[in-house]
């Protein structure tokens, strides 16, 4: 039984060069007095007033070393990990210097890949800044490289979220060309939100809340305006496991149900249900860190759409480096807890399901 880690980030040599040479976030830099590299992806990391070690997060080569994330896989256990580029991903980029980036960056990805024929396969990563034929042309070319297995992005879409019909064509080539759209948080939540002592708590407001609550409001934008009636075999995973929409499903289901506004605007008597998406076009990984958040994710999906993931490289342990990650350790505990016995479930969990959506071979 193999398994699989389908949500595990990497930023490509030329892509760390782009990050180095910047100035704004995102961008790479030493904070004197300490001299590690730092990574800025977030406005709210960006204050000078912080102290240097609370600004974004140390980065070192596993960040974008391709055998660092081999051996991380073998002392993991992890036979096939399916990578992508780690958010911003291209979002920040002009609308003239996206699409060349996209084509090298995923040329590159593709690529590393190459380099373990059977160990590693992709997510690319799209021109989102670009014009739509621009974006529409990648998507066609990436479903003509070898390891490329679908496209990641945001939650911000073309600028305006994912239900803006100007996303339709995207929607519609990613269907045709039968990839998958990892879907992964990146801007969170605003900042009001979390209160004025939330530089106190590090990263953990916007990461664990944050992260999640964006997944599930964008998530449920589509599901809003019919993205799912219009393209029925769009396929989407959905990282951390899904965020909170498992949990709230329901709720958003009867939301809708009594929405008088919904009711007057359009007729709801022949739109899809929010169950039935999530059993037939919605993905999920088991990056939850719980057996009773998984325990959710396969109630609303089903175990054979739950995928195992470990987000390498973040959420490294802070000390004993060379030790086995915990955050990996929990993923893999959640699934045992899980699903006790049932060692069929478990095993299409950490593996199977991934082979099977996105054909991947030893």
């Amino acid at each position: 039984m193999p398994v699989v880690d389908v949500h595990t980030h990497v930023y490509p040599p030329s892509f760390m060069d782009l990050l180095r040479s910047r100035t704004a976030v995102p961008y790479v830099r030493s904070f004197p007095p300490d001299a590690s590299s730092r990574l800025i992806i977030l406005p709210g990391e960006d204050s000078p007033s912080a102290p240097s070690t609370s600004r974004g997060r140390p980065i070192g080569p596993e960040y974008y070393d391709i055998s660092k994330k081999i051996e991380f896989m073998d002392k993991h256990h992890i036979d096939i990990s399916v990578i992508s580029l780690a958010n911003p991903w291209l979002d920040f980029l002009p609308a003239s210097d996206a699409g060349p980036v996209a084509q090298r960056v995923n040329k590159e990805v593709n690529e590393l890949c190459d380099q373990y024929p059977g160990r590693l396969f992709a997510f690319g990563t799209l021109p989102l800044s670009a014009g739509r034929e621009v974006i529409v042309e990648e998507v066609a070319r990436l479903s003509k490289m070898k390891y490329m297995r679908g496209v990641i992005m945001g939650t911000s879409g073309l600028g305006q979220g994912l239900d803006d019909l100007a996303l339709d064509p995207i929607y519609e080539a990613v269907q045709e060309h039968q990839l998958t759209v990892f879907l992964h948080p990146h801007y969170g939540l605003t900042k009001e939100v979390f209160g004025l002592r939330a530089s106190d708590y590090g990263h953990v407001l916007p990461l664990a809340l944050g992260f999640p609550l964006e997944t599930t409001i964008a998530v449920t934008r589509m599901l809003l305006s019919s993205v799912w009636d219009r393209f029925r075999t769009l396929s989407v995973l959905l990282a951390h496991s899904g965020g909170t929409l498992p949990f709230l499903a329901g709720r958003i289901e009867s939301c809708i149900d009594h929405d008088n506004h919904l009711m007057s605007e359009r007729n709801n008597s022949g739109r899809r249900s929010i169950w039935d998406i999530l059993k037939n076009n919605i993905y999920l990984d088991a990056v939850i860190y719980s057996h009773v958040g998984l325990k959710a994710a396969v109630d609303a999906s089903g175990w054979d759409r739950v995928m195992f993931g470990t987000d390498h490289p973040f959420f490294p342990p802070l000390e004993a480096k060379d030790s086995a990650w915990p955050s990996v350790q929990t993923n893999y505990q959640a699934v045992k807890d899980a699903f006790g016995e049932n060692q069929e479930a478990a095993n299409d969990v950490l593996g199977c399901n991934a082979m099977r959506l996105l054909r991947l071979t030893l």
